[in-house]
């Protein structure tokens, strides 16, 4: 990098600072405390990274961390705190405020990155470094404006119609684009290679360059420009790196694995040779990738450029019991890149049941588990999905039993452009247009045309939606009345075989997913999807769209007549207001949350790893993915209910719909068993407990430290329920031995140790490979 960026200034290690030996006073200590918490509390002055697992009460520790230094006599102006966001800092300020109270203390000023940035931002227009700004800051839609003017310019041609119908796509592909590149010293080239568009959509680059001409020209700034705009000028211009740093003694930084390039380096600027800097995190949940994070940040940078800092652990939760506190550490050690801390429920946490369901139906499976729950039970519920489109059947057989719910605003399945366009064939073809009004049968013309699109330009389009809307049925006979000749050849087809599709189905008696799969089959649906998607994510989620209504409505078995009728009800419950119930959201959006009970739907390969696209770097793919299902995992306080699909005894014929490879991984039975045993027992039973599940290393580590013997059969090392291309290390008849390197839905790629790269089939390889212990 630094060869690239040559203003880009090698890190001078920051050295440990030799102190004297401080007696630690820890009277003043409550007595609930850990020895890991006093001993983060009451540690020298020096460099320190803490590493403190999901529910581990690090807001208190550092709290009490901070009135102990100031206790020492730190004053408290030469001492910065920082957060990540606002919500962040608000919380930490009531809890700092609680634990000083009565103490006489005066307090550090905790702040964000962004109002610190906004800070130096503003110094150095003083300066003269940076040209001065408007105080009214960016909005989103005012960005998002820009945004979708520039695509419009920008786009290639063969993009416009795509573009006018998912403006929304392009924008928040647009806006996000700009936002990532100002988390990095990379230029906007380099940032666009790395998440591996296609060339099509090039223009992004363009697009990035163009907004920043337009927003200096208008003197604005957005969020991300408080801290890009200043992190750029201190590493271009040597004397504001001297009239930035050394100015604190101390800094403390709070969730330190979400850091991104821009924010650590703020960090190293405004250090220093002079402050004893802080920071705490936990690697496994590093899952903001897309925003720029990295865990290499607290796992390595950190310590090459603050010299041998001081590694200290928060391995007890607060929030979960054993069995759920085993599950998460079985799963989360077939990762890398992260720090070997086990986590470990305090003796204190009550325990946490947990409970795999084996079952074909996530949705069904759902209303198990929530029928009859009170409507407090139900409001301390979360469904955790990795994608939205899981949703689909689940929200709308909650609405079908009127189960309560929340989703997040512009979410809901039956407001979907795919619900919404099925709903627009049904009603065609089932005659329900002749009572419609004119504008109400222009839409579904609309929708129609566009499921999947027909070819034809804009003005073409609404030209023909028009045209079809005028009439009350036949949509079929006009269609098939066009002169195709006049046509380009791939709008002709697609217009035939709309016309044909739509006259064969007005006969279909049969029932409605039979309907949809006929359609779908006869215009190349899926295909239609794929060909004009932004991304490879976008396109494999409008499809699992498509499939989750037409799943549900197979689940109903009725005819098309019946779906209207049933959708119509389902309508006027999704527009009654009501207040509470169950929580519907992606796993992204919860990091930091905790519910009394958590439902993961989707533990089968298809979602967890979810892959829509091959991966350049199948490891570091897998860990990523594997620390998502950590931290969906570990939200919950009394109940996690985990849903994947039974055992298959052809394992290598699955392909997507078969169990994810983590429920392997996380030792569900072992979990169980153990974690259920520490729970129960009583101080006065025996300290060993023989095991019917296989040992692991990860239980004996456990049992060690809360001083029990395990005893049973140790776990083989590679299960032979997981298919082959999910072990490390494989043996081939002809080849030899070699490891998985990457994989696709039908097929896997092996580098074997005498240095080639082959591809093999999935659905062969039982007859070829075996696994390597």
């Amino acid at each position: 990098m630094r060869e690239r960026y040559p203003l880009y200034q090698r890190a001078v290690t920051i050295p440990a600072m030799p102190t004297e030996p401080q007696i630690s006073d820890t009277t003043n200590l409550p007595d609930y405390l850990t020895d890991e918490q006093r001993a983060i509390i009451t540690a020298g002055y020096e460099h320190t990274v803490i590493t403190a697992v999901a529910g581990s009460g690090k807001t208190s520790t550092l709290a009490w961390r901070i009135r102990y230094l100031l206790e020492q006599g730190h004053d408290p102006d030469r001492m910065l705190v920082l957060m990540f966001n606002r919500s962040a800092r608000v919380d930490f300020e009531r809890k700092l405020q609680e634990v000083c109270a009565q103490s006489g203390l005066a307090l550090p000023e905790i702040r964000t990155y962004h109002a610190m940035g906004l800070r130096l931002y503003k110094r150095f227009v003083r300066e003269g470094y940076l040209p001065g700004f408007s105080e009214k800051i960016l909005t989103e839609q005012e960005i998002s404006f820009q945004a979708w003017q520039l695509t419009r310019r920008l786009a290639p041609e063969d993009l416009a119609d795509e573009i006018r119908r998912n403006k929304k796509d392009f924008v928040e592909t647009a806006t996000g684009f700009i936002d990532l590149v100002k988390t990095t010293l990379s230029p906007a080239e380099i940032v666009f290679e790395e998440l591996g568009y296609s060339d099509k959509h090039k223009y992004l680059v363009d697009l990035f360059h163009s907004f920043e001409q337009w927003r200096k020209s208008q003197g604005r700034i957005s969020y991300a420009d408080m801290l890009y705009e200043p992190v750029m000028a201190i590493h271009q211009n040597p004397p504001l790196q001297r009239l930035v740093g050394n100015k604190m003694d101390l800094i403390l930084v709070d969730e330190y694995q979400d850091t991104n390039e821009i924010q650590h380096l703020l960090l190293r600027y405004v250090a220093g040779d002079r402050a004893r800097v802080t920071v705490v995190g936990d690697p496994d949940q590093t899952i903001y990738e897309f925003r720029g994070a990295k865990p290499e940040f607290i796992l390595k940078r950190f310590s090459d450029e603050f010299e041998s800092p001081l590694e200290q652990t928060l391995s007890y939760t607060f929030r979960y019991g054993h069995r759920v506190a085993l599950l998460a550490n079985h799963l989360i050690c077939h990762n890398t890149g992260r720090k070997d801390v086990l986590c470990h429920s305090h003796p204190s946490t009550p325990g946490t049941k947990i409970t795999l369901h084996r079952a074909e139906s996530d949705a069904d499976t759902v209303l198990q588990i929530l029928q009859g729950q009170s409507e407090p039970a139900l409001a301390g519920t979360a469904i955790l999905f990795r994608v939205w489109s899981q949703s689909v059947p689940i929200e709308l057989k909650l609405l079908a039993r009127q189960i309560p719910y929340r989703i997040d605003a512009g979410k809901g399945a039956l407001f979907s452009r795919e619900v919404q366009a099925i709903t627009a064939l049904l009603m065609v073809v089932t005659g329900k247009l002749e009572n419609l009004p004119d504008e109400d049968r222009l839409e579904l013309a609309r929708q129609l045309l566009r499921f999947p699109h027909v070819g034809l330009k804009e003005p073409e389009l609404e030209q023909l939606a028009r045209f079809l809307a005028g009439f009350s049925g036949g949509w079929h006979e006009r269609l098939l009345a066009m002169d195709f000749d006049a046509l380009a050849p791939m709008a002709a087809r697609k217009l035939r075989k709309l016309g044909e599709v739509l006259a064969q189905l007005r006969s279909y008696g049969g029932p409605v997913a039979g309907l949809i799969s006929v359609y779908a089959e006869h215009t190349d649906l899926y295909e239609g999807i794929r060909s004009l998607a932004l991304t490879h994510e976008s396109a494999e989620e409008r499809i699992d769209t498509v499939q989750g209504f037409r799943q549900y409505l197979k689940s109903l078995d009725v005819t098309a007549e019946g779906a209207l009728e049933h959708l119509k009800a389902l309508k006027q419950q999704a527009g009654e207001k009501r207040q509470g119930g169950v929580l519907l959201s992606t796993i992204h959006r919860t990091k930091g949350l905790e519910w009394p009970t958590v439902i993961i739907p989707g533990l089968q390969e298809k979602y967890l790893p979810y892959s829509p696209k091959p991966q350049d770097d199948a490891r570091g793919f897998l860990e990523s993915e594997r620390r998502l299902l950590y931290v969906a995992m570990t939200r919950t306080r009394q109940q996690l209910h985990l849903i994947t699909r039974p055992a298959s005894k052809q394992p290598h014929l699955d392909g997507d719909q078969g169990p994810s490879r983590f429920v392997e991984e996380f030792c569900f039975e072992l979990a169980e068993e153990f974690g259920r045993w520490l729970d129960e027992r009583s101080p006065a039973q025996s300290s060993t407990i023989r095991l019917t599940a296989p040992i692991t290393p990860v239980s004996q580590r456990y049992a060690n430290r809360e001083n029990v013997a395990i005893e049973g059969n140790a776990a083989t090392s590679a299960n032979s329920m997981e298919p082959l291309w999910h072990q490390k290390r494989l043996s081939h008849a002809i080849f030899g031995p070699g490891s998985v390197v990457t994989e696709d839905e039908s097929s896997f790629e092996v580098h074997f140790d005498n240095g080639e790269i082959l591809n093999f089939s999935k659905k062969s390889a039982h007859l070829y490979f075996t696994a390597l212990a």
